[in-house]
């Protein structure tokens, strides 16, 4: 039997976890000088009220190389190997310290997913099917660095309040964006994030504009699944995008996620998500 792992910045729901037995390993999230536990003992209102209080932004901390080795080496006493598929090596240092703890043990896989969330969700759960066909490790393994490139993660911010408290834009730039109600679009691209596009109004016509940006007129995509995340505590956010891939209606399975602590931490409330695949 192979074992499917990743880590907390897949953002799959528990039930797809669950139901596909893959383990989950949390990244730490630090607010107020207190080490917590993506997804554990923190979740993203925890975060949001901390913020809105005039908390710090939260940061987050990569798993080390022990803990991987300890969870790795459990998992090695039930099943025969391991495929561990992290959060993208150009976004963290996880999957260098995944690779550390794996080079000291048998059949452990260690994949760089080169993307973020349910990017990466969707990696683990399609290795999950292919171990359950049967698959080699090495097959499966080879499958991963396949979709990868195919993945298409992009994502519209409301705020950028929390990237500007990460350090990762300039107060002036945040201060002009919100004035303006610029909401800036976010590709990944080659294993990096991009802003792309800047959009301009309220959330819901952003999203509507930004889906349309992304999917019209396209022949390449994988229309078995596509999926949605977003960082909203309400459902506007979600609705305003399922509408819109339901209308499109190539898609046979519109899939859902929340961002996690880790995703949350640099994006702020109110942010949507989406994830396709080109055909292969």
């Amino acid at each position: 039997m192979i074992k499917i792992t990743t880590d907390s910045t897949c953002d799959l729901p528990d039930a797809l976890l669950q139901e596909n037995d893959i383990t989950v390993v949390p990244l730490g999230i630090v607010k107020g000088e207190k080490l917590y536990r993506d997804g554990v003992d923190i979740h993203p209102a925890d975060i949001a009220a901390h913020v809105d209080a005039g908390g710090d932004i939260t940061t987050t901390n990569a798993v080390n190389a022990a803990d991987y080795y300890d969870l790795f080496s459990r998992l090695l006493e039930k099943y025969d190997a391991v495929i561990h598929i992290n959060l993208g090596a150009e976004f963290s240092c996880c999957y260098q310290n995944a690779q550390i703890a794996a080079a000291e043990l048998p059949e452990v896989y260690v994949v760089d997913s080169a993307n973020l969330t349910v990017g990466i969700g969707e990696m683990a759960l399609r290795a999950a099917r292919s171990a359950r066909a049967g698959k080699t490790p090495a097959e499966i393994v080879a499958e991963l660095e396949d979709l990868r490139t195919r993945a298409e993660v992009s994502f519209v911010m409301e705020r950028l309040d929390y990237m500007k408290k990460g350090g990762r834009c300039s107060t002036v730039t945040a201060i002009g964006a919100n004035l303006l109600k610029l909401r800036p679009c976010v590709e990944v691209i080659d294993g990096k994030m991009s802003v792309t596009k800047k959009y301009r109004g309220s959330m819901e016509r952003v999203v509507a504009e930004f889906l349309h940006d992304r999917l019209d007129g396209r022949t390449d995509i994988d229309t078995e699944r596509v999926w949605l995340v977003d960082s909203a505590f309400g459902p506007e956010l979600a609705d305003a995008a399922r509408e819109v891939l339901q209308e499109d209606e190539r898609f046979g399975r519109i899939l859902e996620g929340k961002t996690g602590c880790t995703i949350f931490s640099h994006c702020g409330p109110n942010t949507l998500g989406l994830v396709i695949f080109r055909k292969s």
